[in-house]
């Protein structure tokens, strides 16, 4: 018996465990109340903006008053996301307790204006910044303030979309390319599903989305496999992970022209704000300001939509990829994941076309594909198709993410994020061009 059950190891294992629900319940309350707040009044501003159209003509001054906010009070949280995952790979500094209420301004002030931004950036960077304040509260040691962090950007990644499980392995996966960090495995699992379940709890309810294509005969199979339709899914995928490198490359490359045009960091978001106007009037729609989940106008490209027949156009994911990097790059807050999934579901609509493939799927597929090359977080996303869609197409997923994590790059929309495992290599070792 002595060969099979340890008790010492075992009852450590236990106080562990207990240990870390006793850190982790209270980051995943507090994450998951502010995605609550944040969603609540994310969609109060939407349909406030929806509403009233004037409203765009306000973004330049949205943007400086967003910029001005961040130059005097923003100091370490100007980095945002990047700071947090900096601050995990290597405790410094800390992660400031104003970023919390900062980004949440800042994004409600970007989608009140109509900036084309998501929401994640928001949820994680309020979840690191509750989680490090709470451990900095019962002064935590800095390799338990590591996990804190950890589990607060899961709780926050999970709470604001719905995904808890997805919420978990994303915060192990992001760190680095090609390497997921299972210390953390427990503490983020328990932070994501308490957080999830708390902004449930108030009364938050998310997006439904649904792949109902099917065939007959595979109706009672748990996993739908077609050699030709999986092959399809690897050509979208290809498609999905140069459409991420392209948004990476282009959002960065941005950046610097704004820096370089305007040297005063809080006139940057003027600049961002009216090129997002004169993109309305140049593309002659709104379609791809805020979130892009839902419209008014039944007529209008969304995610959604893009889920049906005629529900995007063969462009709406670059015009998107625009829209979005202007509003980003220059300052405005808010993130690039809901965005990514807008690109990502228009761009798989269209690929359906070409390849003559289920739209409803491909959408889906396009949806966690281009942002699992985005976040070369391929695991993650392969989870959130399931949480999101079904298990039933769980094969397309991987195929999917996988083969869009291979052909993005190693660049991604985190700069913070490190290379572990290079996603290429030679006969004779890792390609010489890769940096950790």
């Amino acid at each position: 018996m002595k060969h099979f059950f340890n008790f010492s190891f075992h009852a450590g294992s236990l106080k562990q465990l207990l240990g870390w629900s006793l850190l982790t319940i209270p980051v995943g309350v507090l994450a998951g109340s502010a995605s609550a707040f944040f969603l609540w009044a994310l969609d109060h501003v939407t349909h406030i903006r929806q509403q009233h159209a004037w409203l765009l003509f306000l973004l330049p001054v949205g943007g400086v008053a967003v910029g001005l906010l961040y130059h005097w009070l923003g100091r370490e949280a100007e980095k945002g996301s990047n700071l947090i995952i900096d601050e995990i790979h290597k405790p410094g500094g800390g992660v400031p307790r104003r970023m919390a209420p900062l980004v949440l301004i800042g994004t409600l002030i970007t989608h009140l204006f109509g900036g084309s931004a998501g929401r994640e950036g928001t949820a994680v960077q309020m979840g690191g910044s509750l989680a490090s304040g709470f451990g900095r509260l019962i002064r935590v040691k800095s390799e338990t303030m590591r996990i804190l962090l950890m589990s607060g950007v899961a709780a926050g990644f999970g709470s604001v979309f719905g995904t808890p499980l997805t919420g978990a392995v994303f915060a192990m996966e992001v760190l680095a390319v090609g390497r997921i960090q299972y210390d953390a495995l427990v503490p983020t699992l328990i932070a994501s599903v308490v957080g999830d379940y708390t902004c449930s709890a108030w009364g938050i309810k998310h997006a439904i989305y649904q792949i109902s294509f099917i065939e007959p005969e595979a109706a009672s199979a748990i996993f739908h496999v077609d050699a030709l339709l999986l092959l399809k899914a690897v050509t979208a995928g290809i498609a999905f992970g140069l459409c991420s490198l392209l948004f990476s490359e282009l959002a960065h490359s941005l950046q610097k022209a704004y820096k370089k045009l305007v040297p005063l960091a809080p006139l940057r978001p003027v600049l961002g704000g009216v090129m997002v106007i004169a993109l309305v009037y140049l593309v002659g729609t709104r379609d791809y300001l805020g979130l892009g989940i839902t419209s008014p106008d039944p007529k209008a490209v969304t995610i959604l939509s893009a889920f049906h027949p005629d529900g995007a156009h063969v462009l709406s994911w670059w015009w998107k990829i625009v829209f979005t990097i202007v509003t980003i790059s220059s300052g405005f807050k808010g993130g690039e994941v809901t965005p990514l999934f807008f690109i990502g579901a228009t761009l798989g609509n269209a690929l359906s076309g070409l390849l003559h493939a289920p739209v409803d799927l491909f959408a889906g597929l396009g949806f966690i594909g281009v942002f699992a090359g985005a976040t070369n977080t391929p695991l993650a996303c392969t989870i959130m198709g399931i949480e999101l869609f079904g298990a039933h197409y769980t094969v397309y997923f991987a195929a999917a993410c996988f083969i869009a994590y291979f052909f993005s790059g190693h660049a991604g929309i985190y700069s913070a994020q490190r290379v572990a495992v290079p996603k290429k290599q030679v006969d004779n070792g890792v390609e010489s061009d890769v940096s950790a």
